[in-house]
This record gives structure tokens, sequence and C-alpha cells, in this order.
């Protein structure tokens, strides 16, 4: 985890790496929790049997379940030593440009695209790729804009 002691540290970095986050597991009970939460019950991402013969041979984890992860991976990704509190204030672009095999293993790497000074801290638009281990091109690529204040 990289670590910076003042939110402004950052401005310099525009255009540069935050860091990279640890891996976390997508299993099926995660998996089918987020089913659960959100109603969407898709065969794709619950049923083995009928996934096995479909299109990715297994279950995959739904999209905005890998976009749900966001905050795990900036936590272990970062820290700011003078941010008393981040808020996720919105996305700009987010794709899902392959799937999340059931029992993947992802990460996430941040670049701070913009710097934006705001009352009592700053706006930061990050661009997010998020990797499947052993998987050739990203899950998801998004645009994450957050708001820190010290």
């Amino acid at each position: 985890m990289k670590r910076f002691e003042r939110l402004e540290d950052l401005k310099a970095l525009v255009g540069h790496s935050l860091g990279s986050s640890d891996w976390i597991t997508v299993d099926q009970r995660r998996i089918q929790l987020f089913a659960d939460a959100t109603g969407d019950h898709q065969w794709i991402h619950l049923d083995a049997q009928r996934a096995a013969a479909g299109p990715y041979k297994t279950t995959i984890a739904h999209g905005f379940l890998t976009l749900s992860l966001l905050p795990q991976m900036f936590e272990s990704a970062f820290e700011v030593g003078d941010s008393q509190m981040g808020v996720n204030y919105g996305l700009n672009r987010v794709r899902f440009p392959a799937p999340v095999p059931s029992g993947s293993r992802l990460r996430a790497h941040f670049k701070l695209l913009s710097y934006d000074t705001i009352d009592g801290g700053a706006q930061l638009t990050t661009e997010v790729t998020i990797e499947c281990e052993g998987a050739p091109k990203p899950v998801c690529v998004a645009e994450s804009v957050t708001r820190r204040y010290v």
C-alpha cells in the first residue's frame, strides 16, 4: 500500500499511478450474495450446470459486483494521511471488456487523471483498471470520481 501524507501531495501526481490493490477472490458465494442483494438472478451468474454449457463454461460475476469492489480496492491500494473522509461522487465511464469467472482473483490499478480543489478537500478523478489474474485483458475499466476531505 502506498501512503501519501497530505491530500495536497496528490496534485503533483496527475497522470501517474497511485498504487494497486490487494487481490480479491470472487467466489460463487460472493456472486450469490450479490445476486440476492440486487435481485439479479440471471442464470449465467447462478446456475452452474447451465453456465457450463454457456459461452464462458462457468458462472460469471455480475459486472456491477466487480464495480462494487472499488471501495475495498481503493482502501488497500493507497491512503492519504490527512484525509478524514472520502465519498464516492460518481463515475464518468465504466466498461466491462471481459467476464469474471467464478473463483477468479481481481485487483485494481489506480491512475490519477485529475485533482480539483473543493471546499474542505479535493475531487479526484481516477482511472481504475481491474485485472483478472491470468486474463489477457481487463475485466473493468472505469473513471471513478471521489471527494476527499481533510
